[in-house]
């Protein structure tokens, strides 16, 4: 046990425990259920209805901390409801889409009255008789509408609260803690400073203007009902990653997690780096059991995606708030105007305005390659693939039908392996998806290595630009060369070889750092340091609008967009990190923003390729074979 699991529940199990007479609680404890775990599982769905919590209880019941004194974490916040709230969720959505993911994108709008605390489970009724008497005192007294205000920074962009609502909400928050405290048995600390409603935080400096613009389009005179909501999170994961589960995952070992469509899993990253590439380890919110499963079977959840609420008291406004008309003064923001009645377009407007300039700029696009022999058949798949008399063949549909013919041995394909048939298939379809969504390919950069510029032949093909846009190889683009298990720098296909083996190759370009400069085993300064040269030199060799495709490794990814919009590299432990994430064909987008010289990172133009595993079969095992 973990020094601060211990810590937290010597903290909560030497509490004097006193029992609810609820009559959900009752439902429980005649079916059997301790007391304990009956209010546990009431506490961890709400206490909302018996068929809920009699779910959870079924589905924990091979949770090995279910005994354990754990209470849930509780937070009370005020959140929007109506046509504010959906403007903001279209801000949400929008902003997301066009800068990204920040760590507003973390939670739903709200403004927070008292910040999470602890209360044992069988107080938690305590907490709705609180909630529920201090609302009515206030009900009166709430304003009919809540002053908001935008304020930016270079991390920070949100709308601040008025002074005077601000003291009757600060007011609100004060009142419910004193009465939770001393009810409940439990420390509750209302958030007495600057109240606001967070838009976006911890983005990248360069974003803040393009969330300003999407900010200033909404209206926070809206017609808005204002909820004091109180929701429950479990403390033991509060930083964990969360995924949700995007397929089913059934268990093939012991050790492993079984996931259902839809389930949550927390995740420690500091956990991760002894797992093997392509696994994570984690915890289920559905069942509580912990295991390994497939990361690609997952995609990043938002932190509140797992929170539940509890109860909530709805504050009855003026009936003005629905009644707007475009007769009523403008809304000032920062010192601008927006007509509330304007605000229902002027998403949408910037929307797509700004897509259409953004089909005008100049684009990076950095793609690793697709799956190669070796990733599916191991490091000695050749020796599959040939005959007695050194000859190939195809021993598996996985492997190419054929190899491109090369001057000197057929050996120094082990070290420079090829795409896989499902590699190839991979880049044809990514291919096709940037043709349905429009994307101008101008240029075509790729590694020396065969599987990049393989990947970019048939990226191409799906494009239909084989015929018009030629390859660039560009020896500067290869992976870190630490990592390259030979240590030595593999003897790659020439120019000529490509050009001759039918690959559409620009044979009149000349690489910025020819095959002789690659050193083996460089140090990480000197990737870092020749990856920022070759993508400047890219840039500049590139002046015209359009997309540069560039085909390289996982390592790719952060080492050619991070100087490009203006980032250091990463700690060399954390680079590492972060490239064995990256699956085939993963990619990054990062367009020019040249009025203001200089380069932002967007979602990429197309979706990510996700696919499961398929094992080699022999019909005789099992089949004819007992």
């Amino acid at each position: 046990m973990a020094v601060a699991e211990t810590q937290l529940y010597a903290k909560v199990s030497n509490k004097r425990r006193s029992k609810s007479t609820s009559a959900l609680l009752e439902s429980l404890l005649a079916k059997g259920f301790p007391a304990h775990i009956a209010q546990k599982a009431l506490a961890a769905t709400g206490q909302k209805t018996i068929e809920d919590a009699a779910k959870w209880l079924h589905s924990h019941c091979n949770d090995p901390s279910l005994d354990d004194p754990i209470p849930q974490e509780y937070a009370l916040y005020l959140c929007p409801t109506g046509h504010l709230n959906n403007y903001l969720q279209e801000f949400w959505k929008e902003s997301k889409r066009q800068c990204g993911k920040n760590r507003a994108h973390e939670i739903f709008p709200h403004i927070t009255l008292c910040d999470f605390f602890t209360c044992e489970d069988q107080k938690v009724e305590l907490l709705y008789d609180t909630l529920k008497r201090v609302g009515d005192s206030f009900s009166q007294s709430f304003p009919p509408f809540i002053s908001l205000s935008l304020h930016s920074s270079a991390s920070y962009l949100g709308f601040f609260v008025g002074d005077s609502h601000a003291n009757i909400l600060k007011d609100f928050a004060l009142a419910f803690s004193s009465e939770a405290s001393a009810l409940a048995d439990c420390h509750v600390k209302p958030c007495l400073k600057q109240l606001h409603l967070t838009l976006a935080h911890k983005f990248y400096p360069h974003h803040q203007k393009t969330l300003e613009q999407l900010a200033k389009c909404i209206n926070p005179g809206e017609t808005c009902q204002w909820v004091a909501a109180l929701y429950s999170r479990d403390m033991r994961f509060v930083h964990y990653q969360t995924l949700r589960a995007i397929f089913q995952y059934k268990p093939q070992n012991i050790d492993e997690l079984m996931i259902n469509t839809g389930d949550f899993i927390y995740v420690d990253p500091t956990q991760q780096s002894d797992v093997s590439e392509g696994w994570v380890i984690g915890t289920s919110h559905r069942t509580g059991c912990r295991g390994f499963l497939p990361e690609n079977y997952t995609e990043r959840a938002n932190e509140s995606d797992t929170w539940v609420k509890h109860r909530e008291y709805v504050f009855v406004t003026a009936s003005r708030l629905f009644t707007q008309t475009e007769n009523e003064p403008k809304v000032k923001l920062n010192g601008g105007a927006c007509n509330p009645s304007m605000s229902r377009s002027v998403t949408n407007v910037l929307s797509l305005q700004l897509s259409q300039n953004a089909a005008l700029r100049r684009g990076v696009l950095v793609m690793r390659h697709g799956e190669r022999v070796d990733q599916v058949f191991g490091k000695s798949w050749l020796q599959q693939c040939l005959t007695a008399d050194g000859k190939y063949y195809r021993a598996d549909l996985n492997f190419p039908s054929t190899l491109p013919k090369r001057k000197d041995s057929v050996k120094h394909f082990e070290c420079d392996p090829p795409l896989s048939c499902c590699g190839i298939f991979q880049s044809k379809l990514i291919g096709e998806a940037l043709l349905d969504q429009e994307v101008t390919v101008s240029y075509v950069y790729s590694s020396p290595a065969l599987r990049c510029v393989q990947t970019a032949q048939h990226v191409l093909q799906g494009l239909k630009l084989d015929q018009k846009v030629k390859i660039r190889v560009e020896p500067g683009l290869f992976e870190w060369t630490k990592w390259e298990a030979s240590r030595v720098i593999p003897n790659f296909m020439t120019v000529t070889e490509l050009a001759e083996a039918s690959y559409k190759i620009d044979t009149s370009y000349r690489g910025n750092f020819p095959l002789s400069s690659l050193v083996p085993s460089e140090s990480y300064e000197e990737y870092v340091s020749r990856s920022s040269a070759v993508i400047k030199q890219i840039i500049t060799a590139c002046p015209n609008k359009g997309v540069i495709l560039i085909v390289g490794h996982g390592s790719s990814l952060a080492s050619f967009t991070r100087p490009l919009i203006g980032l250091p590299a990463r700690d060399s432990s954390d680079f590492a990190q972060a490239v064995r994430k990256i699956p085939s064909l993963g990619m990054c987008f990062c367009e020019e923003i040249k009025e203001e010289n200089k380069w932002q990172m967007v979602n990429p133009p197309v979706k990510t390729l996700t696919h499961g595993a398929n094992a080699a079969f022999n019909w005789r095992n099992g089949i004819v074979e007992d």
